[in-house]
């Protein structure tokens, strides 16, 4: 039917005469009168005297064409006959709540098509056309059904899609080994001498020292926050990188800058080096956090989204749990360089990640956005979709590009009304990702498991329980995800975080003075409620914290609000590592009550305020802000004001 309504592409004012567009425009006609024909016939007898009827009018008519008998309304007159009958048909086998609409969706597609086609050829350029066709393609699919049930388009998951999904998602186990690597040798005592010898002469020496204060240090924590500085900055040009050159270059990037920041680590003579090694690291977190997570949920088919995307942290979960398994390991080597292993040996996924990306697709969205060749784009989205009916999925993410390609600066677009939402959320959802207190608990819990009285071993063999329990939890979030929703995982974990931070601040506000240590009970109950918090983060907003942002954007602010996501997410870190040792001096137990406190704001938040976003395509999620009780008030308008605006 397609192939009927394609009119060749050359210039169409050298053929602007009614003789010839009554020619093309009578199959129309005479098929919106078959429909309805066909309509009674297939109720009286059935669908296959239909298809007979309409095949053999078909094989009539072109056998009399070769005898230049003019039979062209009949060739009209068969194909709305079978369009009908088949629609209906297929309408049969699959639903029986679309047998009503099949006749009208079937009339009201051959009618667009008949007053399209009439006026198609008084167009007079070529680019206009392009546009008619895409059009009359699209009009045509609403009476084919070219869309699933329920706007998801067609697909599966494909072997091509898991693999390239699992190594781009290598890109998290870079954050996850950096939050890992970093509290562990920052509680060595070789290291600490070498480069912090303040922290480690108060350590050692100062008696008098509140426990709570032993690692209050600038300098200590500059080491670790200095990576989410030059983060920060680098999320910015990395989307740049991202919308210029693809997903794709952005992970090489972020992979290269990680692994010579590993080496520089590992080699690091004294604390300009050290620090210049951290941010090195940064730019490499930063390039990989901004275009991970895009490339998985655009590669992802919508149903299965939220598992793919959940890769990433799951990845993330992965990283923290080798550093701890390597700073357990490292800390026992003789000589007091083990330090230097822990921070080496993140070259290792940085150079699976650099050398993974050169065997990278594209993603479908962004090879449209980028050479607009529609036809290689959609040899991709059938390879990565499995199936050759991807037609639908096409069309949007063409017309995607369409409105992407009229922003010339995405940063001050996000601002405007109808993209309130998700500005919004670009700033709530890492907000309340990072004061859930959970990098708190990564950079700093050997040092937290020493506070309470453990001993070196003993607090990094904790450190790789709370890893393992996180790792767990990442695991189950996968699974259920897209079955039980954002919304419903946001708030179950929000209450088991909140229950474990108000247990194990009470615990040390009773249990733990400024000196001495906590009991064997006591230190187990708080090693305990410090897993079941991780397991309630990576159920919750560890895995959703990432997911959430990543499917919300529309194309045309997509690669900015990632950027944005990512910015406040490392600004946020930056400052709660910076300043938790100094909080956790002078809050003492208060600290946990103070990220209890944030955990049932963020819980009551999402209840409110975030939409379930689950099993609806990336290029359809606005709808779900115009149907919120609340946003449907700011974006309801503007979308009325956008329709209005496109009619005139």
């Amino acid at each position: 039917m397609v192939k009927l309504i394609c009119i060749w592409r050359i210039s169409l004012s050298e053929f602007d005469s009614q003789l010839l567009i009554s020619f093309t425009s009578s199959l129309y006609v005479a098929g919106l009168t078959a429909s309805f024909f066909a309509s009674s016939i297939t109720k009286a007898f059935g669908h296959k005297p239909s298809i007979l009827l309409g095949g053999n009018t078909f094989f009539y008519r072109c056998s009399c064409q070769c005898l230049h008998t003019n039979l062209w309304p009949c060739l009209a007159w068969c194909c709305g006959w079978l369009c009908e009958s088949v629609s209906q048909f297929l309408s049969g086998m699959a639903h029986q709540d679309t047998k009503v609409q099949s006749t009208m969706a079937s009339s009201s597609a051959w009618a667009l098509v008949f007053f399209q086609q009439t006026s198609l050829t008084m167009e007079l350029g070529a680019s206009v056309f392009i546009e008619k066709e895409r059009r009359l393609v699209k009009a045509m699919a609403v009476g084919m059904s070219i869309t699933s049930e329920g706007g998801e388009y067609n697909g599966r998951i494909t072997s091509f899609v898991v693999l390239s999904c699992m190594m781009a998602a290598t890109g998290g186990i870079l954050f996850g080994y950096d939050i890992g690597i970093s509290g562990g040798v920052t509680s060595m005592e070789p290291f600490l001498k070498r480069f912090f010898p303040e922290v480690y002469s108060k350590m050692k020496e100062d008696t008098k020292i509140s426990n709570y204060c032993k690692y209050d240090s600038q300098l200590l924590t500059l080491f670790t926050s200095s990576l989410y500085v030059a983060g920060l900055i680098a999320s910015f040009f990395a989307s740049s990188v991202t919308i210029a050159f693809g997903r794709r270059p952005s992970i090489l990037v972020g992979g290269v800058a990680f692994l010579a920041g590993s080496v520089l680590g590992g080699a690091a003579f004294n604390l300009y080096t050290l620090i210049f090694g951290r941010l090195l690291l940064g730019v490499g977190v930063g390039f990989a956090n901004q275009s991970v997570p895009l490339y998985l949920s655009e590669m992802a088919p919508c149903r299965h989204r939220g598992a793919i995307n959940n890769g990433f942290h799951l990845s993330l979960g992965i990283g923290v749990l080798s550093a701890n398994l390597i700073n357990y390991g490292t800390e026992k080597i003789k000589g007091g360089w083990g330090w230097r292993v822990s921070l080496a040996m993140g070259a290792v996924p940085a150079a699976i990640l650099t050398l993974g990306s050169l065997f990278l697709s594209e993603t479908p969205i962004s090879l449209i956005q980028r050479s607009k060749n529609h036809q290689k784009a959609k040899l991709l989205l059938q390879r990565v979709r499995g199936t050759e009916d991807v037609q639908a999925e096409l069309l949007d993410l063409i017309k995607a590009n369409e409105m992407c390609i009229t922003i010339k600066n995405p940063f001050w677009k996000i601002l405007e009304t109808k993209y309130r939402p998700q500005f919004v959320m670009a700033i709530a959802i890492p907000f309340f990702q990072q004061v859930t207190g959970i990098n708190v608990v990564g950079f700093y819990a050997p040092v937290i498991f020493r506070t309470i009285g453990l001993g070196e071993s003993a607090a990094l063999m904790s450190t790789i329980a709370t890893g393992v329990v996180g790792l767990c939890g990442t695991f189950i979030s996968m699974l259920i995800v897209d079955k039980f929703g954002r919304r419903v995982l946001l708030m179950v974990g929000g209450i088991q975080m909140f229950i474990s931070q108000i247990i194990v601040g009470s615990i040390m506000a009773t249990k733990l003075g400024d000196h001495g240590g906590l009991s064997k009970v006591s230190g187990f109950v708080v090693l305990i409620f410090i897993c079941t918090y991780v397991l309630g983060f990576c159920l919750s907003w560890g895995s959703l914290g990432f997911l959430i942002p990543s499917e919300i954007f529309p194309l045309e602010i997509r690669s900015a609000g990632q950027s944005i996501t990512v910015a406040v997410s490392l600004l946020f870190t930056f400052i709660i590592a910076q300043t938790f040792l100094a909080m956790l001096c002078h809050f003492k137990s208060g600290s946990f009550f103070f990220f209890g406190g944030w955990i049932a704001v963020m819980t009551v938040f999402v209840y409110l305020y975030l939409p379930e976003t689950k099993s609806v395509p990336i290029e359809q999620m606005d709808r779900v802000w115009r149907e919120h009780w609340f946003w449907k008030r700011i974006v309801g308008e503007e979308h009325e004001v956008s329709k209005m605006e496109e009619k005139e």
